[in-house]
């Protein structure tokens, strides 16, 4: 089951991308080309989840397949039509670059997929609640929940993380597995289109592996920490990639609408960020081009009307402006200064040395070589600030532009505009990737230069310019690289609602010796059966009503609610202790001790499970 779903995942983004790609020239590279298609589609196949949502019709995983074979199928046709495929071997040319670009994803999909699997827990806080959005999805089969509901990130949240997870569990039985190992997969492809959105931006294979290379080693760029910035970032660079290629083809504007339509409906604070960097570029390149980007523009406006369309005018209408902004922002919101809960002053030290005990959500730092190239790299772009007015080097512009900014915005928490500061580390990792490679190709070609002037033999200084790259990313793997791999693969905490060890290893025992799918009742905290990949219904208002009312019921009584229910079994935990009190669950405890209908299989001093007879 697990592999029927990878397999569906990648033809459903491949469907869409190709099916997006139908009206535009595609790259004619045939791994960037058939790679991109993945992040295109990822984005298209949301978007048209949103599309399906709205009109109320079951985000079920069939109809995604369907669309993807029927994309697929007119993809085909329409190749034949033009006198049937190419089996030209220019076609299947593979540029070393993208070869190494393509380690660099293996390598960070192992790290990624080793850390979360190192426990048999979901981490921290926000895995748990996604664990039950995802599960509303895949069951319920829409993103709509209704005003008052308990998923956190549904309706108003932006959907398109749950929404995704959702649909991929439908095809296996595991919403733990699936939130795990996709999550790692999509932090671990959004490297491959940052390589191919650099490659563009920088007009450079080399320089866009260089780049790629620091945003894979560098610590402030995503863990696989559960939550929906990491399908953020993947959008995020998918989206510029299809805004660079308007200059080849202005069509671009059609599929680049789309994908940015999913990037500004995939969470609130970076969603926010995107649409900011967005500007950014487009103002940038218009004041360095000294013209209007007319289809750019065009993209950026009908992606954000879509996403309104799809998503932001139906929760307006739902919840009311002064609603949206409060379920985000709880009471006294400010919409000027949002602050996020790892907020604080960072020093200089913060920046250039990486650290192997960090923050799992966000972690921080750059690393002291990494530091140093982005500061040459920003250098000699200023230095040479005449050439950023240059169409061929606007971007230099662009990228100063995104440094400065980002670094605001990391630095945000002593000033009152800002929004969730410690977040924005993420953003940071982006232009200072660029730039760093930029001074990875500086560095390279005057070594280059400096082996010419020593000799002539071409073998020599090729070999030369190697070995400084060598030193480079050796030095980074060092500062860089190593600290991250040494937070992504430590052992994460299971969240602060816990009460004990002993009630987390009674979920443990649960987790590996109750049948999958098993309905279980707890007073306390759903999030921990559909996380550990039991069920009851969080959502349903009788079950809810029950919980609240119903622990002061005799033993017969609940026995009589929950063999209506068609429960297995019930918990009686250490967060049931704290929220109706250790006398009244001692209480419940020996009333189901002394029932014949309740037998104990398990229990602990935190932690007790009956089977119901």
């Amino acid at each position: 089951m697990p592999a029927l779903s990878i397999i569906l995942f990648f033809v459903y983004a491949w469907g869409f991308g190709l099916g997006a790609g139908l009206l535009a020239r595609e790259s004619e590279d045939f791994l960037e080309r058939n790679l991109m298609r993945i992040g295109i589609g990822l984005g298209a196949m949301l978007s048209f989840g949103l599309l399906l949502n709205l009109l109320k019709i079951p985000l079920d995983w069939r109809i995604f397949l369907s669309v993807s074979i029927l994309l697929i199928l007119i993809g085909v046709w329409r190749e034949f039509r033009k006198g049937g495929f190419s089996l030209n071997p220019k076609g299947f040319s593979v540029n070393i670059f993208s070869l190494l670009m393509l380690i660099l994803f293996f390598a960070s999909f192992y790290m990624y997929s080793k850390g979360a699997f190192a426990y048999p827990y979901l981490e921290d806080d926000d895995s748990w609640s996604h664990a039950m959005g995802a599960k509303y999805v895949a069951i319920e089969k829409t993103v709509f929940a209704g005003v008052g509901n308990p998923m956190h990130y549904l309706d108003p949240y932006p959907p398109l993380y749950d929404m995704l997870m959702g649909i991929l569990h439908q095809a296996n039985n595991s919403v733990f597995w699936t939130l795990k190992f996709f999550n790692a997969l999509i932090v671990s492809l959004s490297i491959i289109f940052f390589y191919f959105f650099a490659k563009e931006f920088t007009a450079s294979s080399k320089k866009a592996m260089f780049a790629s290379f620091a945003l894979f080693a560098v610590p402030a760029y995503l863990s696989h920490f559960i939550w929906a910035i990491a399908l953020t970032m993947p959008l995020f660079f998918a989206s510029f990639y299809c805004i660079e290629k308007i200059k080849h083809d202005g069509k671009w504007w059609m599929i680049a609408a789309i994908v940015v339509a999913a990037a500004v409906t995939s969470s609130p604070t970076h969603s926010a960020y995107f649409g900011m960097f967005l500007l950014i570029y487009l103002i940038g390149r218009t004041f360095a081009e000294r013209k209007f980007l007319m289809y750019e523009f065009i993209a950026g406006f009908c992606g954000l009307l879509l996403s309104s369309a799809l998503w932001w005018i139906p929760m307006i209408r739902a919840y009311g402006f002064k609603g949206l902004v409060k379920a985000f922002l709880g009471s006294n919101p400010s919409v000027v200064g949002i602050a996020g809960t790892g907020d604080r002053v960072y020093s200089l030290s913060d920046f250039i040395f990486a650290q192997k005990a960090n923050m799992i959500n966000n972690p921080i730092g750059i690393g002291i070589i990494l530091s140093i190239l982005a500061v040459i790299g920003a250098a000699f772009m200023l230095f040479r600030r005449q050439d950023m007015f240059r169409k061929e080097n606007c971007r230099n512009f662009v990228v100063l532009l995104w440094l400065v900014f980002a670094f605001y915005a990391v630095n945000a928490a002593r000033f009152p505009v800002k929004l969730s500061p410690f977040r924005a580390w993420i953003l940071l990792a982006v232009p200072v990737s660029l730039l760093s490679g930029e001074a990875i190709s500086l560095i390279e070609n005057f070594a280059k230069g400096v082996f010419r002037s020593i000799s002539k033999s071409n073998a020599v200084i090729n070999a030369s310019s190697l070995l400084v790259i060598g030193v480079l990313f050796y030095g980074i793997i060092v500062t860089s690289f190593l600290p991250k791999y040494a937070v992504n693969t430590a052992l994460w905490p299971p969240g602060g609602f816990w009460t004990s060890n002993e009630e987390l290893q009674g979920y443990m025992w649960f987790k590996e010796n109750i049948l999958s799918g098993k309905k279980v009742f707890t007073f306390s905290n759903n999030a921990l059966i559909l996380g550990l990949d039991k069920f009851i219904c969080h959502w349903c208002d009788d079950v809810r009503s029950y919980q609240r009312s119903g622990f002061s019921n005799t033993a017969e009584k609940d026995y009589e609610w929950l063999k209506k229910g068609q429960y297995s079994y019930i918990i009686i935990d250490g967060q049931a202790a704290r929220k109706f009190g250790s006398n009244e669950t001692n209480r419940k405890v020996q009333g189901f001790i002394g029932s014949e209908k309740f037998r104990p299989v398990f229990s602990n001093s935190g932690f007790i499970i009956f089977e119901i007879m």
